[in-house]
């Protein structure tokens, strides 16, 4: 029943399917970066895994660095369940904040999961992702890849995980949404009443 629902909201990209099992990755020799993303609600950190997803990882880096970030908002919010569902931020096709679009990093390539709390990159076909990021609340495999499915089974990249501030996340999530507002036409009912603002995405030292 859950993965139906989210085939039907998860509208910006194909939706995922069930994930392969892949054998975890040995630790980094030298800590990986981190990144304070400071909201009106509060500050959420998170651990930027660019060693092995080094193209989505250090793409999410370049609009920490060049202060792309900053003065955006969670624009989108999908519940599904209680804890079960994503928020969604980014520049939003803002002029002048959007950078070229990456090459896409399947889950089965990186071994990163969508557990709960993951930071991925959504997309339309794979290869268009750029400046907007999703953080699942809840174990979400069918954003993993599964070459096993037919059609578009790349999934979503996962780069990171929240290491701090995972209550401000669940409080973005459990804020309402406003029962009319679209983005464009689309994501009727998935609208926060009230954006959450970023106002600065730095990093900090692990």
């Amino acid at each position: 029943m859950i993965r139906t629902v989210l085939a039907f909201l998860f509208t910006l990209g194909a939706a995922p399917a069930l994930a392969q099992t892949a054998a975890p990755a040995p630790s980094p020799a030298v800590p990986l970066p981190r990144v304070a993303i400071v909201t009106s609600a509060g500050t959420v950190t998170v651990e930027v895994d660019n060693v092995r997803a080094p193209i989505s990882g250090n793409n999410f880096l370049r609009y920490v660095d060049q202060k792309r970030l900053d003065g955006t908002a969670f624009y989108r919010v999908v519940k599904v369940i209680d804890h079960f569902g994503f928020v969604q931020f980014g520049v939003n096709n803002a002029r002048g904040k959007v950078l070229p679009p990456i090459k896409h990093e399947p889950t089965t390539l990186t071994g990163i999961k969508h557990t709960d709390f993951t930071l991925s990159t959504p997309r339309r076909a794979p290869g268009t992702a750029s400046g907007d990021f999703t953080i699942v609340l809840g174990d979400q495999p069918s954003f993993d890849a599964d070459p096993s499915k037919p059609g578009d089974n790349l999934g979503y990249a996962a780069f990171a995980h929240v290491v701090d501030g995972k209550d401000v996340v669940v409080k973005i999530f459990d804020a309402p949404n406003s029962p009319s507002a679209t983005l464009g036409g689309f994501f009727k009912g998935e609208i926060p009443a009230a954006p959450v603002k970023i106002l600065s995405a730095r990093r900090v030292k692990p």
